[in-house]
């Protein structure tokens, strides 16, 4: 096995333990039901899009592969921004229902 290769799996072993890790803390960091559930739907959806994307690249011929960059990086950024949004404002309200201590 040369190094690009080793490089590849393990960069790519690397990658998907962040990933994981990323996942796991962004769930066990939320404050309310409203908000876990929110982020295990918002966990899996990534993940399906991610993977759709990563097939993407490896089953189409280049130079089309290349195309799927386009949505995806546009997509990814605004999403991004919409999910934390979306969070914050979960987290708001559910503050707002809690009951003063």
């Amino acid at each position: 096995m040369d190094a690009g290769m080793m490089g590849g799996i393990i960069g790519g072993a690397v990658g998907l333990a962040g990933g994981a890790i990323g996942t796991y803390f962004s769930i066990r960091n939320t404050r309310g039901p409203r908000e876990r559930a929110f982020m295990v739907k918002a966990s899996v959806i990534a993940w399906v899009v991610v993977t759709a994307f990563l097939v993407g690249l490896l089953m189409l011929p280049k130079p089309y592969n290349w195309f799927l960059w386009l949505p995806y990086g546009i997509a990814l950024p605004l999403s991004i921004r919409w999910c934390n949004q979306r969070q914050q404002r979960i987290r708001a309200e559910e503050a707002a229902d809690a009951p003063n201590r």
